[in-house]
């Protein structure tokens, strides 16, 4: 044991891999956590069994370290070797030996016992296996491996139930070495023979390098599981805002309609309270009508009956006098042309039904647009949380445009400036792009373009060419928006979209998610939308793209200005 262990303080092996838990805290309440590496013996390199302290404070399996000292009165510690020039009287450290027992429960190292071979009646507990004599010996039974030197060289290892699957088959010794070549373990005397010549280290040496790479494989496996927890959180988070959003669309458009209902009811009530009384009316005018009639008939009666007596009379001087106005028909109404239409008046109806529909198409337009403006802002909102600290690349910047020292402003000039030839900078148009690109994720920025009367913004991939004429389109590796001849707004998709604004824009919002393919422009002040390239293909590394374009003659000096970004309305 001495031979192959004693040589390997705590510090100089590979590293195990840990087990976490939580431990008691034997001076108060509080818990600890604590890992296997604390519990682990610097000699055998597994969870102590027995551990004893040397006077220099450190600790190891009482058969570890009494074997590593074997015979000697001069001992010294393996771990910090300092020399103890008495050989100390070693105890177990029983408060240690509880803690490991409750570390093993708890990690699941708590195995069942290995019982020792050389028991008569009741087995005890096996505290090592040696693998020269095939056998697991209990402390007694253990006893002649360190006093007696026939015993002493022979390998110990923790106690184990399979103990032939640790001895060579072949020459029934113990299985010391590991063959690189074959990937298999084998005896000393099988590098006489089988494995001559193969590359083979001890076992311990090959454990550790192993050890060493689950440590990283899990390592990699925990960032992935960790990495699918992240993920899972951020869909469940995704979800749940959907729902929330959902849910407030939902609220709101039922606000809309209802509104839409009650105006619809209100103003069919007005167009049935006309119709009301426009048949009112007519009823009126009939009253009146008939009452007229009635009279003209009374009247006429009564002339009826003038005649009729007249016609009888015997006073001829009489009938002479009144004759004049009695052969007279008496004055009435002419009713020929009079009337009381049995219909609705059709052009009443018809611009009763006019107003209702300009009202409510008034009132929904309104209300829409209302609507839209308020989505538009809410999800301008959210996007401006993916806001990134944007800056000019002067490298990249034609040698015509003078950026400012903070990288936040740029503008044309009329001269072109000696640069440096750098295969980064445009030199065919005045374009810059920003210091740093994108290749996943979202982000988003705001450029001021108050004052000018022709702009460029957008992004553009890492390999778009920058020395030539080069048409700007999402095939050519741009994706932008333009403004020419002070009020024609266009997006550059390859043939051009016209784009019809009712404001004019004084600052821009660009935002890009990467993942869905989706570049995104806005009017930050007007909170409205301008216009979004969909289902686009990114393969490599997105740039903030900005050309502030020739000065003009002055009319187009204004610079553009990347500004902090604000959500606040």
């Amino acid at each position: 044991m001495a031979e192959f262990s004693s040589q390997r303080p705590k510090e100089d092996r590979k590293r195990r891999r840990s087990y976490d838990t939580e431990l008691p805290d034997f001076s108060g309440d509080s818990s600890v956590l604590l890992s296997e590496d604390q519990f682990l013996c610097s000699i055998c390199l597994d969870v102590f069994t027995d551990p004893v302290s040397t006077p220099c404070g450190h600790n190891f399996c009482m058969i570890c370290i009494k074997t590593c000292w074997g015979d000697s009165q001069q001992c010294n510690c393996p771990l910090c070797k300092e020399k103890f020039t008495k050989r100390p009287e070693l105890k177990v450290n029983t408060t240690l030996r509880e803690v490991v027992d409750h570390f093993k429960k708890k990690s699941g190292l708590d195995k069942p016992e290995v019982l020792c071979d050389d028991c008569t009646g009741v087995k005890q507990k096996a505290l090592k296996s040696c693998l020269d004599c095939v056998a697991s010996l209990c402390k007694s039974h253990l006893e002649s491996h360190y006093t007696s030197a026939r015993f002493k060289k022979h390998k110990l290892i923790k106690p184990v139930k399979n103990l032939e699957d640790y001895i060579c088959q072949k020459h029934e010794k113990p299985l010391e070495l590991f063959c690189r070549d074959d990937q298999t373990c084998v005896c000393q005397f099988c590098t006489e023979g089988d494995h001559k010549n193969h590359n083979t280290v001890s076992i311990e040496e090959e454990s550790g390098q192993m050890k060493t790479q689950l440590g990283k494989t899990q390592a990699e496996v925990q960032q992935m599981i960790q990495d699918r927890l992240k993920k899972i959180k951020e869909i469940e988070h995704s979800v749940e805002l959907r729902k929330r959003n959902t849910e407030k669309e939902i609220s709101d458009s039922v606000k809309v309609f209802t509104a839409l209902m009650r105006s619809i009811e209100r103003s069919q009530a007005e167009l049935l309270e006309v119709m009301e009384e426009k048949q009112k009316a007519a009823e009126r005018q009939a009253e009146e009508f008939i009452k007229d009639l009635e009279q003209e008939i009374t009247d006429l009666k009564r002339r009826d009956t003038e005649l009729e007596q007249l016609s009888h009379t015997e006073d001829h001087l009489h009938l002479l006098q009144i004759h004049p106005s009695l052969c007279r028909p008496p004055h009435t109404t002419n009713w020929t042309d009079i009337s009381v239409d049995a219909h609705l008046n059709v052009e009443t109806v018809r611009n009763a039904l006019s107003q209702l529909q300009k009202s409510l198409n008034e009132k929904l337009t309104k209300t829409l647009n209302k609507k839209i403006k308020e989505s538009v802002s809410a999800g301008l909102k959210r996007i401006q949380q993916y806001a990134v600290n944007v800056t000019l690349d002067p490298d990249t910047a034609s040698p015509y445009l003078i950026l400012c020292d903070d990288g936040k402003q740029v503008r044309c000039g009329d001269t072109e400036q000696n640069l440096p030839d750098n295969p980064k900078r445009f030199t065919y148009y005045c374009d810059v792009l920003g210091k740093e690109g994108f290749s996943s994720g979202r982000f988003y920025y705001e450029v001021q373009v108050r004052g000018k009367t022709m702009w460029t913004l957008g992004v553009a991939r890492e390999s778009i060419d920058r020395k030539g004429e080069n048409k700007l389109s999402p095939k050519n590796g741009y994706w932008t928006v333009i403004l020419r001849n002070e009020d024609e707004y266009e997006a550059c998709t390859g043939p051009t979209v016209h784009l019809f604004l009712k404001e004019k824009p004084q600052k821009v919002g660009v935002f890009v998610d990467y993942k869905e393919g989706l570049v995104s422009f806005y009017d930050v002040e007007a909170r409205s939308h301008i216009y979004s390239y969909t289902d686009q293909s990114f393969t490599e590394k997105l740039y903030p793209y900005f050309s502030p374009w020739p000065n003009d003659g002055g009319k187009n000096s204004a610079p553009l200005i990347i500004t902090p970004v604000s959500n606040t309305e």
